[in-house]
């Protein structure tokens, strides 16, 4: 018996070291993909990031975060630096890189071959224990044959998995830029209204006093009176949207505990002198942009897909089965075995199904990806110059009123300061001169916030990771 199952025994680990295939080491290393990620992200906007899969690692990164914004005043650049350090969101966005990696593992491995054994006739009496034993080894012979182009396919997942985590990162460090812009404009805004509140503060005791002379009337005293309590008001909200504007940015930089215990600027930075224009701003944007780097890949793989469906088109399903049968037979006492090979092919007959309608679907597939990649290169090209203009627009809005209006202003209100000879009439005008201060430095405000938006976009419509804020 022992010299029958030799050669099977022989021929099994033969067949499957035929079908052993060597994997990169791209795709097994803990951190696969990751590099590309890096080198995107640091050349888009110039930061780090991190692929914590240890607690070691994570305790590390911690004492860092903590290190940059406890107890201290930060900047947009640290408050994007730490977000892409530390947002969970983003963490999970790698791990789906190592999990495109593991798939195109998965895929340059063979099917694993299926081993039956069967045992027929257990203890039959004229035999001893069996009548005969069978034993099949399957493999798919169609696995083999498409696996090269399967490998491709997973190969450019996994390629645009990257990309798809290197526009996650664009993407957040474009939403934390904004949300600390939102928040120092906030913060801004409570800092003028408190300015303000003192100038108020001081009418309504005037009034008050001039009312108790009998020099003021109920009516303009009732007027100070309100407008006192408006701005109240208005520097209440105010405070409370500094609060969520912060919350906002703390919650995209991922903070807790004592890291919430840092501070941003009451004022946003000057703006500059000049601005540059870009000459080539869409060639830059369809150069750079990652979504539309995404799309082309996923136009890739889909023809890659087309060219699998294609091969696989009439066949299916192949296996080559080989093995062997061992026979006991009984005559007259004597027990005689017999071992027979045996190979089988199966594979389905394409009599209903032939293909077609797969192929025809990968087709459709293909044509309406094309579309895509196509319209979205048309769409980047559009908010690229979207963008520059709102720059150079917002920046001239900004500009206009730290070079105009405010020098108007302060000139109306060092005029009104000159001229007041403590009437009644004129101390009235000086306070209403500076209520309209107060709006011109608002509205100025306001004009530097979003020319300072209009800039985080125009880098988002480069390089990618536009949001929804941005777009609106």
């Amino acid at each position: 018996m022992r010299n029958y199952y030799r050669p099977a025994i022989i021929a099994l680990p033969l067949l499957l070291g035929a079908c052993a295939t060597a994997v990169p080491t791209q795709y097994t290393n803990k951190a696969a993909g990751f590099d590309a990620v890096t080198d995107g992200t640091n050349k888009s906007i110039g930061k780090q990031t991190v692929w914590i899969q240890s607690q070691q690692q994570a305790d590390a990164n911690a004492k860092r975060v903590h290190a940059m914004v406890h107890k201290k005043t930060i900047t947009a650049e640290t408050a994007v630096q730490v977000a892409l350090l530390n947002n969970k969101g983003l963490q999970a966005a790698y791990a789906e890189v190592g999990v495109s990696a593991t798939e195109v593992w998965q895929e340059s491995l063979p099917e694993n071959p299926i081993v039956s054994i069967g045992i027929f006739g257990i203890a039959a009496p004229e035999l001893g224990v069996f009548r005969a034993i069978e034993g099949m080894f399957a493999t798919n012979l169609l696995d083999a044959k498409t696996r090269k182009q399967r490998v491709a396919l997973a190969d450019t997942q996994f390629k645009k998995a990257q990309l798809n985590a290197v526009n996650e990162t664009l993407k957040l460090a474009s939403e934390t830029r904004q949300a600390w812009i939102n928040a120092v404009s906030a913060f801004e805004v409570v800092g003028n209204l408190k300015s303000a509140s003192a100038t108020s503060d001081a009418s309504s005791e005037l009034a008050q006093s001039l009312g108790l002379a009998g020099s003021l009337d109920k009516g303009s005293q009732a007027r100070e009176h309100a407008f006192n309590a408006d701005l109240a008001a208005q520097a209440a909200k105010a405070r409370l949207e500094a609060v969520g504007a912060k919350a906002e940015l703390t919650q995209l930089m991922g903070l807790w505990g004592t890291d919430v215990d840092y501070f941003v600027p009451n004022a946003l930075p000057r703006l500059p002198k000049s601005i540059p224009r870009r000459r080539s701003i869409e060639i830059d944007a369809l150069k750079n942009r990652a979504e539309l780097k995404v799309a082309k890949l996923g136009l890739e793989a889909t023809a890659k897909s087309y060219g699998m469906t294609d091969a696989s088109r009439f066949v299916t399903d192949l296996e080559l089965l080989a093995g062997f049968e061992t026979e006991r037979e009984s005559d007259g006492g004597n027990t005689t075995s017999n071992t027979t090979p045996q190979v089988e092919l199966e594979f389905a007959i394409p009599i209903y199904d032939t293909g077609k309608a797969r192929l025809r679907k990968a087709e459709l597939d293909y044509l309406r990806s094309a579309n895509v990649v196509a319209e979205m290169a048309v769409n980047v090209r559009t908010e690229a110059r979207t963008a520059e203009v709102a720059y150079h627009g917002t920046y001239q809005i900004a500009k206009h009123y730290r070079d105009t209006v405010l020098p108007l202003r302060k000139i109306v209100d060092d005029a009104a300061l000159l001229s007041n000879n403590g009437m009644i009439t004129n101390t009235f005008e000086l306070l209403e001169d500076a209520r309209e201060t107060l709006e011109s430095e608002m509205e100025a405000g306001e004009a530097k916030r979003d020319f300072w938006l209009a800039k985080a976009n125009l880098r988002a419509a480069i390089y990618g990771g536009k949001t929804s804020q941005s777009e609106e």
